[in-house]
């Protein structure tokens, strides 16, 4: 039986106030310029053709989307945010891209069989209440892959957010002062997060629960999603999820 991380946190992906409001501190230049470097990576871990179909499932503004669709992928971005569905379809547009971007719920948005690649990048797996909605996301996910699909996930594994745990920190980028502080909730379920922002007179404060995936407990996931095989590794490289590990770094095969 899953239960919930917090009732008061539940839903808070779905507010695109909070997206809009950390926007700028997420998604800065240097994420931008790092994006051509992840996809020849995922396409090298993952065996994925040079052409083809890419789901790009919670795709944020759509960095990866667009650098698949400039390599001529067939490519479609989907993700729960508005604003940043406008900020990709205004990019594709921009770089005359026929990228597709999707506002939907990943929990129920599917297109069955029909990519041969999917990605889940920059730890935007963890988000729903309960991990049933989590694998829920997973099987949509895997339904909406072609047989021998695969899809290549990346997020901050359990182990290494115990290993680096820290309190909080307070730094300054692009003329904001952030102040951030963590939680730990129960026994290391998940991570409770609290970004403080201050940008002139403005002042923004929010709090959100995500919950942690061990590598083992990721696996697992994904072959209750229905994912036949999974291999791990510990950054893009492609080294082993050990002690040096810098991600989890996930590549599931239908």
């Amino acid at each position: 039986m899953s239960t919930a991380l917090s009732e008061d946190d539940g839903g808070w992906f779905a507010d695109d106030g909070f997206w809009t409001d950390y926007a700028p501190l997420l998604f800065g230049d240097e994420r931008w310029a790092e994006a051509p470097a992840v996809v020849d990576a995922i396409l090298r871990l993952s065996g994925a053709p040079e052409s083809g179909t890419v789901l790009d499932s919670c795709c944020g503004p759509g960095r990866h989307a667009l650098e698949f669709a400039a390599r001529g992928y067939r490519v479609t971005g989907v993700d729960i945010t508005g604003p940043y569905i406008e900020a990709a379809r205004e990019s594709a547009r921009a770089m005359n891209l026929a990228a597709e971007f999707v506002r939907a719920d990943s929990r129920s948005w599917s297109r069955p069989a029909s990519f041969d690649l999917a990605v889940n990048l920059f730890t935007s797996f963890g988000y729903f209440e309960t991990k049933a909605e989590d694998e829920l996301m997973l099987a949509r996910i895997r339904e909406s892959l072609k047989p021998g699909g695969v899809l290549v996930m990346d997020l901050v594994g359990k182990e290494l957010a115990a290993r680096d745990f820290t309190k909080g920190e307070r730094f300054e980028r692009d003329g904001r002062l952030v102040t951030t502080t963590f939680e730990v909730v129960g026994a290391w379920e998940g991570l409770r997060n609290r970004w403080m922002v201050q940008e002139g007179e403005r002042r923004v404060d929010r709090a959100w629960v995500q919950r942690l995936y061990a590598a083992t407990e990721l696996r697992d996931s994904l072959k209750h999603a229905g994912f036949s095989s999974v291999s791990l590794h510990g950054n893009w490289s492609g080294d082993p999820y050990d002690a040096s590990a810098e991600r989890l770094v996930a590549v599931a095969r239908v």
